[in-house]
């Protein structure tokens, strides 16, 4: 058994500190956040073992492994001071937001032997498990194209979100460029397709609002684009497509990651509330396979910092196409969330801490999801320009 402590006791966190205290082989969950009353809060709310006063008192103590669940952009230093304080480290995405972040953390990993895993949802999204038999089974053929969307509108929740999290100068956070948000969208095509991309071309929309959100003038990073559409060339010979969009009419609360694969032999696709199967002869529709049960009421008092339209997300239970029966029996009717991801990737880090396994995202995988997100908000600011995309290699045996 081991201890866990928790970095950020926001909107997200309490989803996984339940599971992650629910769990039989974690012994204690403890909490730090930098607005003391938040972590105090949850630890009561959740009968947690405690609380600590800061990252370093934590990073000082006796715990075992921390989980990262602060600002994005905060990530990459976080898990590096982690890794080197000799806790196992479990990161919400994205893993970082530089090149150099993201190389400092394999290294470190590769160095101290230690379990990197980020949660990227996407893993386990019902479309990706699905894509992933298909294509291990040869269904598809060839795979030669991919697409990936992560399509959040601000307006559907993420305005009262970035308020919660960034206080007063909340617009300056809002801002946080789309395409450094990528995993989303990019995990749940390579999390099925076993390859990766080697350049980009991206094409940044500029922001027309006018609300002081995606501000080059307001934002901390610059950022005017709220919506950005990349076109990545991948190892293997492939296509891949993502969109970040964060202004788009579109039912963001129904289903925000959607993805759609071509192959020689057959195709699949994905839109808000159907999904389908085809082949040269016929079309299936495979909705049913795919759609996650409700598996917490939206009105629970766990969400009262929520925004509405936010919750579904955290609700979700699981779907026919996942496999149940690898999780353990206290996860039985638990919190699950994101098309039923979050229970997955709990036990998923758990057991690779337990048996020192590479993780199912571990840090060469989570690089492979990030980077190309980087370089396609490069890209965009060049106007477009198609660059190369550095990469990390596979995971060592």
């Amino acid at each position: 058994m081991f201890s866990i402590g928790f970095v950020g006791a926001g909107q997200f966190a309490g989803q996984f500190t339940e599971l992650f205290h629910k769990h039989p082989s974690v012994s204690a969950v403890h909490v730090t956040d930098l607005i003391p009353e938040r972590a105090t809060e949850l630890v009561q709310m959740q009968d947690l073992a405690g609380t600590f006063g800061s990252f370093e008192e934590m990073l000082a103590s006796d715990v075992d492994a921390v989980a990262i669940f602060t600002q994005r952009w905060t990530h990459g230093p976080l898990v590096l001071q982690a890794l080197e304080a000799g806790k196992h480290v479990y990161s919400a995405v994205p893993m970082a937001i530089t090149a150099d972040e993201i190389g400092a953390i394999i290294e470190a990993v590769r160095r101290t032997g230690l379990t990197y895993m980020m949660g990227e949802t996407s893993y386990y999204h019902p479309a990706t498990v699905f894509a992933r038999n298909k294509i291990a089974d040869g269904a598809l053929g060839r795979v030669f194209y991919a697409e990936g969307d992560y399509v959040r509108d601000m307006d559907l929740g993420f305005y009262a979100a970035y308020r919660y999290s960034g206080g007063e100068n909340w617009k300056a956070t809002a801002s946080y460029p789309p395409m450094l948000y990528p995993t989303h969208a990019i995990g749940g095509v390579l999390g099925a397709w076993a390859t990766h991309a080697v350049s980009v071309s991206c094409i940044g929309v500029r922001d027309d609002r006018g609300d002081g959100v995606f501000d080059r003038e307001i934002s901390r990073f610059g950022n005017d684009f709220s919506n950005a559409t990349a076109l990545f060339e991948l190892a293997d010979g492939g296509v891949m497509r993502t969109n970040e969009m964060r202004r788009v009419g579109y039912p963001s609360h129904i289903r925000e990651s959607r993805f759609r694969f071509f192959g020689t032999d057959a195709s699949f696709e994905q839109l808000a509330t159907v999904s389908v199967w085809q082949d040269k002869e016929k079309v299936v529709d495979v909705t049913d396979e795919l759609e996650a049960s409700s598996g917490l009421s939206v009105d629970d008092p766990s969400l009262a910092h929520v925004a509405p339209e936010l919750r579904p997300a955290f609700v979700s239970g699981h779907a026919p196409v996942h496999d149940v029966a690898r999780l353990p029996a206290s996860y039985h009717g638990a919190h699950n969330g994101h098309e039923g991801s979050h229970q997955f990737l709990a036990d998923d880090f758990v057991q690779a801490v337990e048996t020192g396994a590479l993780p199912s995202v571990n840090a060469w995988v989570a690089a492979r999801f990030t980077l190309p997100g980087i370089v396609a908000h490069e890209s965009a600011l060049r106007g477009g320009e198609r660059l190369p995309i550095p990469d990390f290699g596979d995971a060592p045996a």
